[in-house]
């Protein structure tokens, strides 16, 4: 179980970072569209859309900044700890 739990880790730890990348890409305003940015777009929007849709639902994604990236992380941190408390 444990090599599964730093599987899952790592994965988690991967995401992150390409979601802070996505976050990069959107402050300095690099194009989606180039080869970078669809791989990033494409690996991070099964987790961010899901998290706009449910700010969208509370109603807390209104206005210039996104929460989505920020509520995502979050998930996939209370996620991890599940997964550890289930595993030790």
């Amino acid at each position: 179980m444990f090599i599964f739990y730093e599987a899952l880790k790592r994965l988690f730890q991967l995401i992150e970072f390409l979601i802070l990348v996505r976050i990069i890409m959107r402050f300095i305003n690099i194009n989606p569209n180039n080869l970078i940015g669809k791989i990033v777009y494409e690996l991070t929007d099964p987790i961010l859309l899901p998290a706009k849709a449910l700010l969208n639902m509370v109603g807390l994604n209104r206005g210039m900044l996104d929460f989505s990236p920020i509520l995502a992380m979050l998930l996939l941190r209370g996620i991890l700890t599940l997964v550890f408390n289930m595993v030790y």
